[in-house]
């Protein structure tokens, strides 16, 4: 994890001409951007596109901003380079997806512009990782679907919260942040949702 000093030090490095400071910020933050993608990523694109390369796409486009005084210096470094890999992301689904992706691509957000959203199916299908053997097989579908019933009863924002902090990690503020949030409420709205949920696998029987 890099310090608010280290990241201010190598943003300032990297503003000056320095490429490897650009690099070596890049490379601290990539493998939680590859969580995220792989996690938003539509389950359509999956198998034509490689976490690994939206997330180059980011990189090369936040090469490209700091060079040009481009960058959204109101947003933390991270959330920032999250905000373009989530928008390299929708390029992919639209890509692939068509008029489909008008459905894959929504997030709320603070920011203009349609994210990949993380749907109910995504975070059941999250949830019940562990069940994978044939003898599951069925059992596994019909719990999956009554995840999922239940997760989209959940108020929209509450649900992302979830996901902002239970998937992506994000900290209560940069979960404030991006949904444009006090941090007291986004603290609220996140222990409100984990209750929820856990009612909720009670009621299918996995709490």
């Amino acid at each position: 994890m890099t310090s608010d000093c280290e990241t201010e030090a190598l943003l300032e490095r990297a503003d000056a001409g320095d490429p490897h400071a650009l690099g070596e910020l890049l490379e601290r933050h990539r493998e939680r951007l590859l969580q995220i993608v792989s996690f938003r990523m539509d389950a359509r694109v999956k198998p034509r596109v490689d976490p690994a390369d939206v997330v180059q796409d980011a990189f090369v486009e936040a090469t490209h901003r700091v060079t040009q005084q481009q960058r959204d210096a109101r947003l933390p470094v991270f959330l920032w380079l999250r905000l373009l890999t989530l928008q390299c992301l929708a390029v992919q689904h639209r890509r692939h997806l068509g008029a489909q992706a008008r459905d894959a691509d929504r997030e709320v957000s603070i920011f203009t512009g349609p994210l990949p959203q993380a749907t109910s199916a995504v975070i059941a299908a999250q949830l019940l990782g562990g069940l994978t053997s044939p003898s599951q097989a069925a059992i596994r579908m019909e719990t999956r679907l009554a995840v999922e019933e239940r997760l989209n009863q959940m108020d929209a924002t509450d649900r992302e919260v979830l996901v902002l902090r239970h998937f992506e990690k994000l900290s209560n503020h940069e979960t404030a942040r991006v949904l444009g949030l006090q941090p007291s409420a986004a603290s609220n709205r996140f222990i409100r949702a984990l209750k929820k949920l856990k009612t909720q696998l009670q009621e299918v029987g996995l709490g």
